[in-house]
């Protein structure tokens, strides 16, 4: 960390670029904070901080199967259980392909400030010093890494796999599986690998302009949340919405789900200190209170509004906080950390309900709702709650607190996510309905996804 400080404030410096830009691109996002002390230095592998990383990345993996899984399963009919589930389970296969012969190549690849590059196809180079540490960059800007690449590659891997599998849920109930298949392999290339360099690579301009964004918030949630957003418009509604039954199947499944999400973001969001250490225990304690505090503010919500606390409404809520507090994870105290789950809780909660009905889209399980709205609120208020000292470098000695400056750089890099997302994700959608279409036929819809799609049913 203390070496990425100096080479960021060097070459930004240099380049006489403003001073708060230098300072505020010391503080980099998700995996680069938690490099050792030089490209150079980096001399050996340390054993605890790998034992870290690899177990975060079998949480980060067990977020999308099965607990994205169950947790979309038990909120549709009982006709589309398991085409649901063979979304998230089918995607974790397929993006892990895409991962391994182009998109880390693109995501973390030298490239320029957009995109990366194809030095890294089919992960060559991979077998030069697969059991030592590695540098990410180059020259001044390099960042070391105590963790061998492997232990980096899948750990972003399961990053890529969660993204697109949370966008299907806006789309449920009536997007073609072929479709599904072809979109996801053009928006994990064209879409998310470059907004993951933008933020995540030291020559990414998001990461040079000095946007926070510690695990995901625009990378992973903003960019699912708009995306299946997008793609509800294009789809349409769900045949029967508004005259017929769509009242989830068995949302025990759904709390099940939400309960391997709850615990494998501990993954997600502690896992991004890229170290078993202090940022990772702070980004692990925000984590909780943040799902804690958003899920009582839902539930306080819909017994206010309607009476009675759901159990839907709670477990979203959770999901709210936890998003919403990815971005900040890794700056932010647990004072703070409580205040962003009480505004992601009532955030989701509008998004989910009141603008959902304003606008008339049909976002079927809430991805925009709770990924996108609860994404932006999450990102912008880590603008505003960064704590300097516990993002302290030898650059910046006494860190970067929350400010208006900061706040702007957020706004900045949201509205640059969200509008590269809506329109990358519209031209691709439109592109794949003229070439096979995308929405299964009515009757087709009304029979279920499981057998229309799959020849199989629940039971």
């Amino acid at each position: 960390m203390r070496a990425i400080a100096r080479a960021v404030a060097k070459r930004e410096i240099t380049r006489g670029i403003v001073p708060w830009a230098g300072r505020a691109a010391a503080l980099l996002p998700a995996l680069l904070l938690a490099a050792p002390a030089s490209a150079q230095d980096a001399a050996t592998v340390s054993a605890g901080d790998t034992a870290w990383m690899l177990t975060s990345t079998a949480l980060v993996l067990m977020m999308t199967i099965p607990g994205l899984a169950l947790f979309y399963a038990g909120m549709v009919r009982k006709k589309n259980v398991l085409a649901t589930m063979m979304q998230s389970f089918f995607l974790a296969a397929l993006v892990s392909v895409v991962w391994m012969v182009a998109g880390y190549s693109l995501a973390f690849g030298e490239g320029g400030a957009y995109v990366g590059d194809f030095s890294r196809l089919f992960l060559a180079g991979i077998a030069e010093g697969w059991d030592g540490p590695f540098t990410l960059g180059s020259g001044d800007g390099a960042v070391a890494f105590t963790i061998p690449e492997t232990v980096f590659i899948m750990f972003q891997m399961t990053f890529a796999i969660i993204t697109p599998a949370l966008a299907t849920g806006a789309m449920a109930d009536r997007l073609k599986f072929s479709s599904l298949c072809v979109f996801t392999v053009l928006w994990s290339l064209l879409i998310y690998s470059p907004i993951c360099h933008w933020v995540w690579h030291p020559n990414g301009w998001i990461f040079g302009l000095g946007a926070l964004d510690f695990a995901g918030g625009t990378v992973v949630h903003i960019n699912a949340g708009v995306a299946g957003l997008v793609g509800a418009l294009v789809l349409g509604k769900r045949t029967g919405l508004g005259s017929e039954n769509m009242a989830p199947f068995n949302l025990a499944l759904a709390v099940i789900g939400a309960g391997l999400l709850w615990v494998g973001w501990f993954g997600f969001n502690a896992g991004s200190a890229g170290a078993a250490g202090g940022r990772a225990g702070m980004a692990m304690l925000v984590t909780q209170l943040a799902a804690a505090a958003a899920a009582l503010a839902w539930a306080a919500a819909e017994w206010i509004t309607k009476g009675k606390p759901s159990v839907l409404g709670a477990i979203s809520g959770a999901v709210a906080g936890l998003v919403a507090i990815t971005p900040a994870a890794g700056f932010v105290l647990p004072g703070a950390a409580l205040v962003i789950g009480v505004i992601a809780g009532l955030a989701g909660f509008w998004g989910a309900t009141a603008l959902k009905h304003w606008c008339g889209y049909d976002d079927s399980l809430d991805a925009f709702g709770v990924h996108g709205i609860c994404g932006i609120a999450g990102a912008l208020l880590t603008g505003i709650f960064a704590y300097g000292p516990l993002s302290a470098t030898p650059a910046s000695p006494n860190g970067i607190a929350g400010s208006f400056g900061q706040f702007m750089l957020q706004l900045y890099a949201v509205l640059a996510t969200m509008a590269f997302t809506a329109i990358g994700t519209f031209i691709i959608l439109k592109a794949i309905d003229v070439v096979m279409g995308l929405r299964v036929s009515e009757e087709s819809e009304r029979e279920g996804l499981d057998v229309s799609l799959h020849g199989e049913r629940l039971g």
